[in-house]
């Protein structure tokens, strides 16, 4: 099974009720003994997290760590209940961002800053990109691990061989190409647009390069009208301009990204281009038969806006998953804690296993292993996007509050639709982050 948004983050629903059973364990957050560790299950993610926290608990025979798995959206209400009740279990997998900050702002987990400092060489040789999601007022909150998975650009080469393009190099260049695609009958991009997030990455990568990281780190930090700035007008107008010029497949608004369908409007040669996660890759690569053995998979980060103050090699994305923990551990607890971020995250087999997925771990100096693998030409690629961005823009639904979160992506859907103007999307959302 290929990496997807879904089992990594949680934004899809995807099961049902009767799927989303409590825990396949039976721990809870306790007091005695070792530290407790609750985390997502669905493979190939699943064992490779065991893998770790088996080998930690061989290696540490005082030390144990029980960990219990649970299902996507199953997770995200019990440990949400867990810790409002003071249950937490003593590490918190999370995805670092708006919901950290709310577990900070309500004294729920460890400040790791002076942890840290102590131990810089953990933090040396990690992404230094990874560590935004876990700050909250300039102070670390959580170990950052995993997987990076920023947003790309993904086009079909047969296509353009057959259309006589070439990639686009600008906006101007992608508004350029969308008329020579229609005109052959074939979709300039494809979109999932009812999963609403994928709509998102559009103005993610429009706000970056059209006003630089400011404009939305304004907004991040509740200033009054940020969304209003010229520059974030100017970006959902160029959105609305993409969707009247027919830039996205014909009822893009119907098609779901849990279903894939949009990565096979790719692969089938239906579409000529798609902004879509590191993820897509695999899915690609498991789903489209030769399309990327054939080397017919191009791919390549967003090009820059004529005029725009964003710097082109930054990005947007996830820029790794997080692990916090609990205040109400015990001392013993935090202890195995924090010695499984310093010798149990990220050692050696575990980042061979997430490569063998198909990912770039957020550990640095893993260049050999990468060029090793047989998807070594796009996991290169990966790993210099996210080791060398000097801003790596969260998600924006990961990066605001859950219920900023929420409007959010009710009104992209809006946007998208030109259901509402520029201007009105920004009122909308003004009224739900400024503070």
């Amino acid at each position: 099974m290929a990496l997807s948004r879904r089992t990594l983050l949680g934004l899809a629903a995807g099961v049902p009720v009767s799927a989303a059973l409590a825990a396949c364990g039976s721990s809870g957050p306790g007091k005695g003994g070792g530290a407790t560790y609750w985390y997502l299950n669905g493979q190939p993610q699943e064992g490779v997290r065991a893998g770790a926290v088996a080998a930690f608990n061989k290696a540490h025979p005082k030390e144990q760590i029980k960990d219990t798995t649970f299902q996507n959206d199953a997770y995200k209400t019990k440990i949400k209940t867990a810790i409002g009740a003071g249950r937490a279990p003593s590490i918190i997998w999370g995805w670092g961002g708006g919901t950290l900050r709310t577990y900070v702002e309500a004294g729920q987990v460890e400040d790791l800053t002076s942890w840290f400092d102590e131990h810089s060489d953990v933090k040396k040789r990690l992404f230094p990109s990874s560590f935004g999601a876990a700050t909250v007022n300039g102070k670390i909150y959580a170990m950052p691990c995993e997987a990076v998975q920023p947003i790309i650009l993904y086009y079909n080469k047969k296509v353009f061989e057959q259309v006589g393009a070439k990639p686009p190099k600008s906006w101007d260049d992608i508004m350029a190409l969308v008329p020579k695609f229609n005109a052959k009958g074939i979709a300039p991009f494809s979109l999932g647009g009812q999963s609403r997030w994928t709509n998102m990455m559009w103005l993610e990568f429009l706000f970056d390069r059209i006003g630089g990281p400011e404009v939305f780190q304004a907004i991040i930090e509740g200033e009054k009208n940020a969304w209003s700035n010229p520059d974030a007008i100017t970006a959902l107008t160029k959105v609305q301009e993409l969707v009247k010029a027919h830039g996205f497949v014909k009822g893009f608004s119907s098609i779901t990204a849990d279903s894939n369908a949009d990565q096979a409007l790719l692969y089938t040669g239906r579409a000529a281009m798609m902004l879509h996660g590191a993820w897509s890759y695999g899915i690609q690569k498991a789903d489209g038969g030769d399309f990327v053995s054939s080397g017919a998979l191009g791919y390549m980060t967003f090009p820059p806006v004529e005029g725009g103050k964003g710097d082109p090699s930054d990005t947007v994305g996830n820029p790794a998953q997080y692990l916090s923990i609990s205040s109400k551990a015990s001392a013993e607890q935090k202890k195995v804690a924090k010695d499984f971020f310093a010798t149990g995250i990220l050692q050696d087999a575990e980042v061979k296993k997430w490569i063998d997925t198909g990912s770039v771990p957020i550990r640095l100096g893993t260049e050999k292993l990468l060029a090793a693998s047989e998807s070594a030409d796009f996991l290169q690629f990966t790993y210099d996007i996210a080791s060398k961005a000097k801003v790596f823009g969260q998600s924006w639904d990961q990066a605001l509050s859950p219920t900023a979160a929420e409007t959010l992506l009710d009104n992209i859907v809006k946007l998208f639709q030109l259901s509402i103007s520029p201007q009105q999307f920004a009122r909308n959302l003004n009224a739900v982050t400024a503070k």
